[in-house]
């Protein structure tokens, strides 16, 4: 069950920003074997400055279609399950027309203490909803 932000600049489509959302939910479903409908994403779009993203010293320039991604997921997959998820999302991404350099991902890790999904209870210690295994 994880949380998507997706930030990019304004200037996409509806039909290109949805095109975006849908490409990391496949990929993430895809990846993790979690239900289709296991899908939580909020998506802001923002004035043209107020996303920099530089390439942190590794050689390359973002253009103004950059995809910031942050994904909030319970703890315990391997390195290697997240590895092949960065890379599917790449790839969904790039046959839509993101480009690789435009990709950033920040993922973020927590336990089943840290979600309620609604009604001030944390279902998952409440036992309203199972724990995901770790893929």
């Amino acid at each position: 069950m994880p949380l998507v932000r997706i930030d990019l600049n304004e200037g996409r489509s509806p039909e290109q920003v949805r095109g975006i959302a849908d490409a990391i939910h496949d990929a993430i479903v895809t990846e993790y074997a979690i239900p289709d409908r296991d899908r939580f994403q909020i998506i802001t779009e923002h004035m043209s400055g107020q996303i920099i993203a530089q390439d942190a010293g590794l050689g390359f320039e973002r253009s103004d279609c950059v995809v910031m991604i942050q994904i909030f997921t319970q703890a315990g997959r391997t390195d290697a399950a997240k590895q092949s998820l960065y890379a599917a999302i790449a790839e969904r991404l790039s046959a839509i027309g993101v480009a690789g350099n435009d990709i950033f991902l920040g993922y973020v890790e927590n336990g089943p203490q840290d979600w309620t999904f609604g009604f001030g209870r944390a279902q998952y210690l409440t036992g309203e909803l199972g724990v995901p295994e770790a893929s």
